[in-house]
C-alpha cells in the first residue's frame, strides 16, 4: 500500500510539473505573438495608410510572417544539421553555419506569401520601408560604408553593389535575429568585394587605406 501511494505521489508530481511547463510554454508563445503583432502595428503605422482594411491586412501579413519565421527557427535547432566541413573552405561548420543551413530550408512559400501579401496592398516604396524595418536599415548603412572605404566609387559600381545589398535585404527577412540577418548580408558583401576586385580594384588595399585614413 505504501509503495502504491508513493508511486501515485510521484505520478501526480510529474503531471503537475508537466502541466505547469505546458502553461509556461503557452504563456511565452502568447507573449511572443503579442510582441510580433505590436511590431507589425508599429511598422505599418509609419506608412500612413488611410484604408482601415488595408492596414489590418498588412499587419496580418507581417505578423504572420514574423511568427512563421520564429516558429521555424525554434523548431529547427542547429543540432538537426550534422557537424561537418564547409566544402568550400574545408573548415568545420560553426554553430551559426549549421543554424543557417537549418533555417534556410524553410519552404519557399513562406517568402512568397510574405512578399506577395505586402505587394497586394502596398506600393514598392512602402514594401521597401517594411523590408528596411525588418533589417534595421542595413542597406543604406552598408552603402555608406562602401562610399567611405572607396571614396571614388563610380555610379555604376555603386548601383551594382546596392543591387546586391537589396537582394540580401529581401533574403534576410526570412531569418529571426540580427546575427542571422547579418550573416546573409555578409554573403552579399563578399560578392560586392569580389566584384570590386574583378573591376580592377583591390579590396584589401582599399580597406587598408581606409583604416589608415581613419587612424
Amino acid at each position: 500500500m505504501g509503495t502504491l501511494l508513493f508511486c501515485l505521489s510521484i505520478s501526480s508530481g510529474v503531471y503537475a510539473q508537466t502541466e505547469k511547463s505546458s502553461e509556461e510554454i503557452s504563456e511565452r508563445t502568447s507573449k511572443s505573438n503579442r510582441d510580433q503583432e505590436a511590431k507589425a502595428k508599429e511598422w505599418v503605422s509609419e506608412l500612413s495608410l488611410l484604408d482601415h482594411e488595408s492596414i489590418l491586412a498588412v499587419e496580418k501579413v507581417i505578423s504572420t510572417h514574423l511568427k512563421t519565421v520564429r516558429d521555424w527557427h525554434n523548431e529547427h535547432p542547429y543540432t538537426m544539421v550534422p557537424a561537418g566541413i564547409n566544402p568550400r573552405t574545408g573548415e568545420s561548420l560553426s554553430e551559426l553555419d549549421r543554424r543557417m543551413i537549418a533555417h534556410s530550408a524553410k519552404p519557399g512559400s513562406v517568402h512568397e506569401d510574405f512578399m506577395n501579401g505586402l505587394r497586394q496592398h502596398l506600393n514598392e516604396e512602402q514594401v521597401i520601408h517594411i523590408l528596411d524595418k525588418y533589417t534595421v536599415g542595413k542597406v543604406d548603412f552598408t552603402m555608406k560604408g562602401y562610399h567611405a572605404i572607396v571614396p571614388d566609387l563610380t555610379e555604376e559600381e555603386a548601383k551594382h553593389i546596392r543591387g546586391l545589398l537589396e537582394e540580401a535585404r529581401e533574403r534576410a527577412v526570412d531569418y529571426k535575429n540580427m546575427e542571422e540577418i547579418s550573416a546573409i548580408f555578409e554573403i552579399y558583401k563578399t560578392k560586392a568585394e569580389n566584384y570590386l576586385n574583378s573591376n580592377g580594384r583591390s579590396w584589401r588595399q582599399l580597406y587598408k587605406d581606409y583604416v589608415n585614413r581613419d587612424k
